[in-house]
């Protein structure tokens, strides 16, 4: 049977042996709360490549300390970083899956002792007040993205994601309902898209491979930007060489979200058609039918797995037996 789920994936010189992602999602694992990898991370992203999946993400790892979600997240704010990653990286590839590693700053988002910087003095609901980031700030926050994209060529990884989504720093600069600013980096639509952009080109003059950005193309908020204006970002991106959105939704504001399986592949499908880029499905994609009817109907390019994957690394068997399909698996698991 001949499918697209397990179909191999091109992206520059990076070829997926299936489109299967792992989404990147925060473990708070990093227990000495210096960012380092430790023996939780390599074992749970291991598990998935042997698990079958073409591409791990390695969860939000922040560029700068005061960027973290928690003081338990991983960091790449440091070469010391480095060892610990590139020993993950090695892990994955050792079993038949890429690397990719999503880089991050949470904004005013950060859950820490220490006062959060964002876009303008907003408070996301129940949190501190954050500072306005100056300039200065601003400065440091793109140099950190270029220093968090050469660490992870030097750890091995095969592509780089930058967070822009779920209302932490780049969305919040992305967003009428946190970005109130009045200078080169607020108000216009272009303005807001200005750090993005320079973060953008800034990894790229260290990074040569694929990268995707993660967007939240629906912010739960009248006032917040449209579908259609993320439409327009996406190609802004893709001009700059942008090669896949991984389209997601929320967390810009708090808000009440209608879940159901697929809820937010619509996202996908209209980015992917209007502004002709490549994209990335995600939200409640439990079933091999449903992601090959996804992808057979090209509404994404790559599926991208969360919760699912939580439940059993071995998502990737369970969906190639729903369709009918006998994978290759590793040798020491064949007498099954």
């Amino acid at each position: 049977m001949n499918t697209k789920l397990f179909s191999p994936f091109t992206v520059k010189q990076v070829t997926l042996k299936n489109r299967i992602v792992m989404s990147p999602m925060c473990m708070y694992s990093s227990e000495q709360q210096d960012g380092k990898i430790n023996d939780w991370h390599l074992i749970h992203y291991a598990s998935r490549a042997v698990g079958g999946v073409g591409l791990i993400v390695l969860e939000a790892t922040a560029v700068l300390p005061e960027g973290r979600i928690s003081y338990k997240d991983l960091g790449i704010w440091s070469d010391e970083h480095i060892a610990g990653l590139k020993e993950s990286v090695r892990l994955i590839h050792q079993n038949g899956a890429k690397a990719a590693i999503q880089l991050a700053h949470a904004g005013r988002k950060a859950n820490l002792n220490e006062t959060p910087v964002a876009p303008s003095a907003i408070p996301f609901e129940g949190m501190k007040t954050p500072k306005a980031a100056d300039l200065e700030d601003i400065g440091r926050i793109i140099q950190a993205f270029r220093d968090g994209a050469r660490r992870a060529k030097e750890a091995g990884f095969d592509i780089v994601e930058i967070h822009g989504a779920h209302g932490y720093l780049i969305n919040e600069f992305l967003s009428p309902v946190t970005n109130h600013r009045e200078d080169e980096y607020g108000g216009s639509a272009d303005n807001r898209y200005r750090l993005l952009g320079e973060i953008i080109d800034a990894v790229k003059a260290e990074w040569d491979g694929p990268i995707f950005v993660r967007l939240s193309a629906n912010e739960y908020d009248p006032k917040g930007n449209t579908l259609d204006q993320y439409i327009d970002y996406a190609r802004r991106m893709k001009d700059q060489g942008i090669d896949l959105v991984d389209c997601s939704s929320g967390g810009v504001v708090p808000a009440s979200i209608q879940l159901y399986p697929g809820y937010q592949v619509n996202l996908s499908d209209q980015i992917r058609s209007q502004a002709g880029i490549a994209t990335g499905a995600v939200g409640l994609i439990n079933s091999g039918l449903q992601a090959e009817e996804i992808l057979g109907n090209e509404r994404a390019d790559l599926i991208f797995i969360g919760r699912a994957l939580l439940r059993s690394p071995y998502w990737p068997y369970e969906a190639a037996k729903e369709m009918g399909i006998t994978l290759e698996r590793p040798t020491q698991y064949k007498r099954a």
